[in-house]
């Protein structure tokens, strides 16, 4: 569905562009929708509408007895927003999320699978270096081939 990734700018108004080979899946999809979230790894997570349901029908599905499920989903959807794009497909980044994924004008728009993912530039730049040391032996701890 969302693959690659792409440098892009944060412009004045904290409106970033989806990337062209992101748009097709999106207007394919039922609902030109996206739902912007705190991430992991203090980047943030877009869904589409469909996605962002999905997740939130396996979220239903856990206990909300634990206390870190509670934690977690307050986080998660709490901190979530219902964004549109535009007709140059920008969208607005929030404060509070310019603030958790630590956005500086330079940012990589990187597309997960069923996710789009939003990074500072340096931040993702530390990410991936210190990842692909370990590629292989990450593959070889998650995959069973």
């Amino acid at each position: 569905m969302f693959y690659g990734e792409y440098l892009h700018t944060l412009d004045n108004k904290s409106r970033i562009i989806i990337p062209a080979k992101f748009r097709d899946p999106l207007q394919d999809a039922d609902s030109a929708e996206l739902f912007i979230t705190r991430g992991l790894d203090e980047c943030l997570f877009v869904f589409p509408e469909r996605e962002w349901r999905a997740q939130e029908t396996r979220f239903k599905s856990m206990s909300f007895t634990k206390k870190e499920y509670r934690k977690f989903q307050r986080i998660f959807f709490g901190g979530a927003v219902q964004v549109t794009p535009d007709k140059q497909w920008r969208i607005v980044v929030p404060d509070y999320l310019r603030e958790y994924g630590s956005l500086s004008k330079e940012i990589m728009v990187v597309g997960v699978s069923n996710r789009i993912e939003i990074w500072d530039r340096g931040k993702w730049t530390d990410f991936s270096e210190g990842t692909k040391e370990n590629y292989e032996q990450i593959a070889e701890d998650l995959m069973d081939f």
